[in-house]
Parts: C-alpha cells; structure tokens; sequence
C-alpha cells in the first residue's frame, strides 16, 4: 500500500492501470509463460500501490481478473486490427501505450490551463491560431 496516492491526479493512477493493461495484452499476445507470470506479478504490485487501504483477498482477486480480462479484450481487438490494417501486432499496442499516455498529458495540460495547445495522437503538438489576428 502506498500512502503518497493523495499527491496523484485520478488520471495518472487510471493511466497507470492502462498500461498495466496494455502491458498483460502484449504478454497473451507473446505467449511466453514468463510475460505472462510478469505482467500478473505487475497487475498484483500496482493495484496494491494504487489503493489507499487493504483489499479484502476477494476484492483483491476481482480488481486482478478485472485487469486480466482487460488485457484479454486488448489483446484481441488488437489482434483483429492488426489483422484488418496489416499492421504488426506490437504496433498496435505499442499505439494503444502511446495513446494512454496521451490522454493523460492531456489532462494534465487541461489542469494546468494549457488550453490553446493541442496534440494529435502521436503526442505532437499543434497550435491553433486565432484566424481574425493571426495571433496564437
């Protein structure tokens, strides 16, 4: 249990926890026993960081299936696109990754104030100019 989860935006915890998902799809995608056993041990590690008090040994157990099977449903969606686009499976995810990381930047930004920037999904930047003054 970590007791500095006070300090962290809702929004990075959920981050987290996205890519804890992303990462238990890259491992069914991999088929190694090892990944597999990783990325568990990675479910069990950051749920006990993320909660503020103990789990019961059931909610602990609903909390890891619940990310297991959205690794599961990851894991197959981007299987399937992979299929559909012709792209590699590991760039599917590895777009899923970005894409969480994304979101969270951006929320970040929009707490911060930071409204007039705007990012594409690739992470990059774009500034949208007032079109009547030319300004930024």
């Amino acid at each position: 249990m970590d007791q500095v989860n006070d300090d962290r935006r809702p929004e990075e915890d959920a981050a987290r926890l996205g890519l804890v998902v992303v990462g238990e799809a890259a491992a069914l995608q991999s088929g190694d026993e090892s990944a597999l056993d990783a990325s568990e041990a990675n479910i069990r590690d950051t749920i006990d960081e993320l909660v503020d008090e103990p789990l019961t040994p059931r909610q602990e157990e609903v909390v890891e299936r619940l990310a297991q099977a959205g690794g599961t449903l990851t894991a197959g969606l981007s299987g399937a696109l992979a299929a559909q686009t012709g792209a590699p499976v590991d760039a599917v995810l590895e777009g899923a990754a970005r894409s969480v990381l994304w979101q969270e930047r951006l929320a970040a930004e929009r707490e911060q104030g930071h409204g007039p920037v705007q990012h594409d999904a690739a992470g990059s930047e774009r500034v949208d100019r007032d079109e009547d003054s030319g300004s930024v």
